[in-house]
This record gives structure tokens, sequence and C-alpha cells, in this order.
């Protein structure tokens, strides 16, 4: 399990480490954090993926997605107004993931100045691989600093290869591979569309899918696929939301579509004739029931375009997921946050609500004794 995210120098997360639980619920005003925190989570698999680098260039390169505020905040916060100052620190980004079993973070900064076209691509300075949530010099297993990359067995020992620098050692060094598949695995779900031209409206080619894509296209095969492996209650969570409603899917020529009977209907609805509110619940139905499911699912906002009466079978939906996946969800709304808190056992709950302080997110009502154990080292 996932105990702890720690982000340094993204955006407004100048250096933030919040507590995993079963189910993290992050919650705050807008402009608090919330995105960039669901970013970091990104980035973090994307380091598995091979794609850090380009995910980085999609938010608008290194410089762009750097803390943008003085250093320090000691003198913004006594004087009440922010100056720039002289860096004393090398320019960096910084995430980790603490496990119980392996847990890991990189370091990311600015290259060399060259006459390159890709003179500001970041590079990997650093990365370090040990055992258990809280790195220590005897948890240690694999450290990167620039190209260079060491492994420990009874002593440290220097790999007899170099690693570009746009490169993350979860991709060359056999020790990394277990931790490496389980972030690649990692899912995330974000603004699915339920427009008139969403791809989930559209029937399409259908096989088994035991893991259904980001923007829902197939969510009619996926749904499909856990109503015939019968393993998760689809019509008790489908009775919970839409009383009355059944949920089937319809195949022609090899087409898959959503067909949703409902009360007073003399036939069943297509995905095309569903609004979106409904259309959404089912997706995250799908999403959620997945046979197949990640480490860890992150989901930004699930309430959007669902009615209040939805709320409270969404909560009970995401409860019933997580009893075999972690789950992260950032939310603004306060009924799903009731909803999870009566449907989940305190232990397996963890509420993370964020706050601004001179530009800086900061986690409400943590302290220096209630914020997680990390440890980022040093270059």
């Amino acid at each position: 399990m996932y105990r702890t995210l720690a982000v340094a120098g993204y955006r407004s997360l100048r250096d933030v480490a919040i507590s995993l639980g079963r189910v993290t619920v992050v919650t705050g005003p807008n402009g608090s954090g919330k995105s960039s925190l669901y970013r970091s989570l990104r980035l973090l698999a994307g380091c598995a993926l091979g794609d850090a680098i380009g995910s980085l260039a999609r938010e608008g390169g290194l410089e762009s997605v750097l803390w943008a505020g003085p250093e320090s905040l000691k003198g913004a916060r006594r004087l009440g107004m922010t100056q720039g100052t002289a860096r004393k620190n090398p320019i960096s980004l910084r995430l980790g993931i603490g496990a119980d079993g392996f847990s890991y973070l990189i370091d990311l900064g600015l290259p060399i100045p060259s006459h390159s076209a890709f003179c500001r691509d970041p590079e990997i300075k650093r990365e370090a691989l040990w055992a258990g949530p809280i790195m220590r010099a005897g948890t240690m297993i694999a450290r990167r600093k620039g190209p260079r990359i060491e492994v420990r067995d009874e002593a440290w020992e220097e790999l007899g290869f170099q690693l570009p620098t746009h490169a993350s050692m979860l991709s060359d060094v056999p020790e990394a591979r277990a931790l490496r598949d389980d972030l690649a695995a990692w899912r995330f779900y974000d603004a699915m569309r339920t427009d008139a031209d969403a791809p989930a409206r559209q029937p399409r080619v259908g096989t088994r899918t035991f893991a259904m894509s980001s923007d829902g296209s197939d969510v009619a095969a996926a749904l499909q696929t856990i109503i015939e492996r019968g393993k998760h209650p689809v019509e008790s969570h489908v009775a919970d939301a839409f009383p009355g409603s059944d949920l089937g899917v319809r195949v022609s020529d090899g087409l898959f579509d959503i067909a949703m009977g409902q009360e007073g209907m003399l036939r069943p609805l297509g995905a095309a004739e569903l609004s979106d509110g409904t259309l959404r619940y089912l997706m995250w139905l799908a999403a959620l029931l997945a046979p197949v499911r990640p480490p860890l699912m992150a989901i930004n906002e699930p309430e959007n375009s669902l009615h209040p009466s939805l709320i409270a079978p969404l909560g009970r939906l995401i409860a019933s997921a997580s009893a075999d996946t972690q789950i992260v969800v950032v939310t603004h709304s306060q009924g799903l946050v009731d909803s999870l808190t009566e449907a989940l056992d305190e232990d397996d709950l963890t509420l993370v609500e964020l706050g601004k302080d001179t530009g800086e997110t900061v986690i409400e009502g943590q302290g220096l004794l209630s914020r997680p154990t990390w440890e980022w080292g040093r270059r």
C-alpha cells in the first residue's frame, strides 16, 4: 500500500507531503493546488512509462511548472510582501512516492546551457529506490546521480552503462522492475466527455475490456465484461443510483452500445440518448468495477455533471471499489466526502484539505508532528 505522496517545486506545491489511505480525498478551494497534486501523480506514472519529460513539455516545459514564488517565504510572511532574492539552491522539481514495498523519488532540473535546440528540456538529476516508506541508508536499493547508476547488494556497485538524462532508471534497472510495473499500471480518469460527439456515445467494436480507457470510448464493452464475469454487483449499484432501471449492452454486427432500461420506457435507451449525468455515472461504474484493478486509481472531480441524488451512490461505489484498489479522489463535493465518510471505516479514509498561504499550497491542520516522515536527500 502507498503511504506517502511528496512533491516539491511543482506549481504551488513548494514542499508538500501527504499521507495516503485506502481512499484519500483531496478537497480545497479553487487554486489551492488540487489539480497540481493530481498531475503530480500522473508525472510519477509517466516516469515508469518513459514519458515524464514529454509530460512536462506538454505542460509548457519545466520553467512553466516550477514553483513561481521566492525560494524562501519567511520574509514574505513577515513583511506581507513578496520579493525576489538570489537563489541559493539549484532549480529542482522533485516527486516521490512512499510505500510498504518499494519507494521512489525523482529530482528533475535544468540542463547545462548548450547550443542544442533542446537545451531547455529538463534533465533527470537524481533518482532513488528503497524498501519501505522511509528512505534510510540501510533501506536503499538503487540510486542514480546524473547518468551514473549504483545498485546495492552487500556493497554499492556501479552499473556498467550510463543513462541519457531524459531516461528514468526505472526502465533499465532490474531491481526497479516491480515498482515500474506498479507505477505504469496506475489509472487516471479526468474530465470524461459526455457531449454529443463524445466517444462514449458512439457504438464501437467491442472486445473483452478489463480496464476502461481514459476517454470512455469502450464503456459498453467494459460494462459487458463486468456483467459477464459476474463478480461485482453491477445490478445493485445501478439500482442504488437509478431505482427501477436495469443495465444491459446491445451488440449488433460486432458493435457494442449501452442499453439502459428505465421505468415507463417501452425500449432501452442507447448511449446517444442518455443524459450527461446518467452516462457519466455509468462510465464511473465501468471504471471503478473493472475486473482488473490497478494498484492505484486517481479520479478528478467525479461529481461533475451528476445530479445531487447521485452523489451518495457514487460515494458507495467508490467505497466498494476500494476493497481491491487504492483510490485518490479530488473533489469539490462535500456531499461526496460525507458519503465516503459514512461508507468507509475511519482507518480506510484519509481526508486532505488544501489551502493557500502566500501563494504556497499548505495542508490544513498539518503541523511538524502530523506531517508524514519524508526525506529528499541531496543532489
